[in-house]
């Protein structure tokens, strides 16, 4: 996978415009940025194409506004941030395409920093058509897509310019397929998936892909207890889809002509009520009180997730174990994180994780660092996990 695409090593960018397309649909509150990680993880890029003499040129999405300018979602505020962590002025065009922007790019010196307005206010980028396409590859020599978390959409900016500029992947977006290369498309084996969440309903495609390509499917959260219910254990109160029983039976006669192992609770930490510091207390799975509710897996489930991870070489995490977010029904998620993180800093283990509660629950856990590679890309990582292909991933590839 790594060797289809050309990266920065294989662009020329000096004296060139470059447009750079990067994430920077980052939580704001009153104006502020709360969380900068996305916006860090594109610095390495930036930074090498001005090192380099390039004219950086960046696009970028931020929320939804339908393909109209709205000045809620301006990224205007999201230049001097950007300046700060560069430590070099960063321009800002409030419009992406146009006379304004043309004007911009055309005074920009080599080593320059420009960030256009949000490429969504036109209703050309979701749309991918052919015309915007053209007004944005106008302003550029070279193409370098470093947003992993946007490659999921077929849009202008993620899909369309790459099949009218010479093409590269940045520094991020490479990592991360790199990283994901380890974790599922050619793995060290044996390969253990862990799979969390709320509801089966959502991850129906990524359980049945994950089950043909891993060794063991360990399931957590809520999801575990849809399982469950399918094999006739009583869950209680427990967040269940009992709608889904056939599904869950499906996906288990799949795992077993596969030859992949579904590891399911077989204790787990019940209570009356969701809040924290409520009364509970660790059951078998087969004696969950009718009255209480499944709120995380026990510690002989730990036990033999964490047995499982001493097997394997490889690790790919989607999801947390149980409601982590409540203490004390945050044991399990963080004993299996402490443990995978362990494994990986002793080099036996190569650990890819993704997806935004899986993310908390290592920062959380103060372990995410130890991890081979997280990924912030919430959609783009779940459907590469589901085996599709990534429509800004796929046109690199040329």
């Amino acid at each position: 996978m790594t060797t289809q695409f050309k990266t920065l090593d294989d662009a020329d960018v000096t004296g060139k415009r470059v447009l750079v397309r990067v994430d920077l649909n980052v939580p704001m509150q009153d104006g502020k940025v709360t969380d900068k990680t996305r916006i860090e993880r594109v610095l390495p890029t930036i930074r090498e194409i001005t090192e380099k003499g390039g004219r950086v040129i960046l696009l970028a999405h931020f929320g939804r506004p339908k393909g109209k300018p709205n000045p809620q979602m301006s990224l205007e505020p999201l230049a001097p941030v950007l300046s700060d962590l560069l430590g070099q002025p960063v321009g800002f065009s409030d419009d992406c395409v146009g006379p304004v922007a043309a004007g911009i790019v055309a005074a920009l010196k080599d080593g320059n920093v420009v960030l256009l307005e949000n490429t969504r206010f036109h209703a050309g980028e979701e749309a991918n058509e052919e015309e915007f396409v053209s007004q944005l590859a106008s302003l550029g020599d070279v193409y370098v897509n470093d947003a992993f978390s946007a490659a999921h959409r077929a849009h202008a900016s993620t899909e369309g310019l790459a099949r009218h500029l010479p093409s590269y992947a940045g520094r991020t977006m490479q990592a991360e397929l790199e990283a994901l290369e380890k974790g599922l498309g050619d793995p060290e084996r044996p390969v253990v998936a862990i799979v969390g969440g709320a509801k089966v309903s959502t991850k129906i495609d990524l359980l049945k892909n994950l089950v043909a390509r891993v060794d063991a499917l360990v399931i957590g959260g809520g999801m575990a207890n849809t399982f469950l219910a399918a094999e006739g254990v009583k869950v209680g109160k427990s967040l269940c889809e009992h709608d889904l029983a056939e599904t869950a039976k499906a996906i288990t006669a799949a795992a077993e002509e596969a030859g992949c192992e579904i590891v399911l609770p077989s204790d787990a930490v019940v209570a009356r009520e969701f809040k924290a510091g409520a009364a509970s207390e660790t059951v078998p799975v087969g004696e969950v009180p009718d009255d209480a509710m499944i709120l995380d897996a026990g510690p002989r489930t730990v036990e033999a997730v964490n047995a499982w991870l001493d097997k394997a070489k490889t690790l790919v995490w989607n999801g947390p174990l149980g409601a982590f977010e409540i203490k004390p029904f945050d044991m399990a998620t963080m004993a299996a994180a402490h443990h995978a993180a362990e494994l990986t800093r002793a080099g036996k283990l190569v650990s890819v994780a993704g997806g935004g509660d899986t993310v908390a629950a290592l920062n959380t856990a103060g372990v995410a660092d130890a991890f081979t590679y997280v990924s912030t890309a919430g959609g783009a990582f779940l459907e590469w996990m589901e085996g599709k292909a990534l429509p800004g991933v796929e046109v690199l590839k040329a």
